[in-house]
């Protein structure tokens, strides 16, 4: 919640602000102006915090390429306050990727060999600042733009990569990015054991409930890969505005 002097004591409401502005109204003299649902202006609403490497794969981009990858998922690079509110919500993930300030982090909550040791104890890592020119990391994109419906299309057959692309503009859609699957699953518990394409030409899905043959020992989004975009192994996640 945020709370703002007002420009107009009318109580008119403008906008993307609709019903999410009026004035407090504590006494006579209080001319407060709160403004509710925040999205990026804080970290504390609605917002998720996920980690992205490219088609060409891992620790490929250098600070100004993640930059542009996490815009590219209606996302913005993640700070490190982001990520640490992210790490104590149970974020684990292995690869160091970019943070805003330029330095290359990652989180653990459970260590293991492949990641600082399996005797460290759990925290955000830290590789420190590098070259954002030479650098080559994964990155960590935050967003709390969530405003449409993400769902996975039911069609009657396995999609190419562009046959995929259609079928959810001719249902007056979508294909959904990657920041829009990590927001439904976090903030909406999407739940869904079908492989489908992303926009990135990624095939990845969704698990709120672990189960067997569907992410069993945890929730999380599922990465199946990066699949040659003619074959027609998969379905799709699509999001309508």
């Amino acid at each position: 919640m945020m709370y703002l002097s007002p420009w107009d004591t009318t109580g008119e409401r403008y906008g993307s602000y609709k019903g999410r502005v009026y004035l407090q109204g504590a006494s006579a003299n209080d001319a407060s102006l709160v403004i509710t649902d925040i999205t990026l202006e804080t970290r504390r609403y609605k917002c998720v915090v996920f980690p992205f490497f490219p088609r060409m794969g891992r620790y490929n981009l250098n600070f100004h390429e993640a930059q542009q990858a996490c815009q590219d998922q209606d996302a913005i690079i993640a700070s490190f306050d982001q990520l640490y509110d992210a790490w104590r919500s149970g974020l684990d993930w292995c690869n160091a990727g970019w943070l805003s300030d330029g330095s290359v982090q990652y989180p653990i909550t459970n260590p293991r060999e492949p990641c600082g040791g399996k005797e460290t104890v759990p925290g955000v890592r830290n590789y420190g600042y590098r070259d954002k020119d030479k650098g080559r990391y994964d990155v960590f994109c935050f967003t709390s733009n969530f405003k449409g419906r993400f769902y996975y299309l039911i069609h009657p057959t396995k999609l190419t990569y562009d046959e995929a692309v259609q079928a959810c503009i001719n249902d007056g859609a979508q294909i959904a990015k990657v920041g829009q699957m990590y927001a439904a699953w976090k903030l909406l518990a999407y739940d869904r054991c079908d492989g489908g394409w992303l926009a990135d030409g990624s095939v990845r899905y969704p698990i709120s409930r672990p189960r067997r043959r569907c992410s069993p020992d945890e929730a999380a989004v599922r990465f199946v890969g990066f699949p040659d975009k003619k074959h027609k192994l998969y379905g799709v996640y699509c999001y309508k505005a």
